[in-house]
């Protein structure tokens, strides 16, 4: 249970501390949620469950078009970023940020929550 504390923790300091990011959240591979912190309209378990299909589908690519270990799957729209990163084989992270952040930032910033919750995660 403190582990689940702390893996919340983190992820609401991490939304709340760093600029342009509108939510998070820490999804296993089987699409259920960990964590969220979520803007109110979007539904937790759909997300969750996209997320992890999401990243999934991407690593697959990865492979067919011999990219590698893919390091995140980044989805652009007009009102911002989504971005998914693999938390180990444990969880998977995903971020919103809005279109103002700095994509430079804004993943360095990721790799350094993700570092944090795959720590925890253990």
């Amino acid at each position: 249970m403190a582990q689940a504390s702390m893996l919340t923790d983190v992820v609401q300091k991490f939304v709340s501390n760093t600029p342009n990011i509108q939510g998070a959240a820490l999804v296993t591979p089987d699409g259920l949620s960990l964590v969220s912190v979520l803007p109110n309209d979007m539904d937790e378990e759909r997300t969750a469950a996209m997320s992890a299909a999401m990243l999934s589908l991407g690593e697959r690519i990865g492979q067919e078009l011999s990219r590698g270990i893919v390091d995140r799957i980044v989805v652009e729209g007009e009102k911002g970023y989504g971005v998914m990163v693999s938390c180990g084989e444990e969880a998977v992270l995903l971020v919103l940020a809005t279109k103002e952040s700095k994509q430079g930032l804004l993943f360095l910033e990721i790799k350094r929550i993700a570092k944090d919750l795959i720590t925890l995660l253990g």
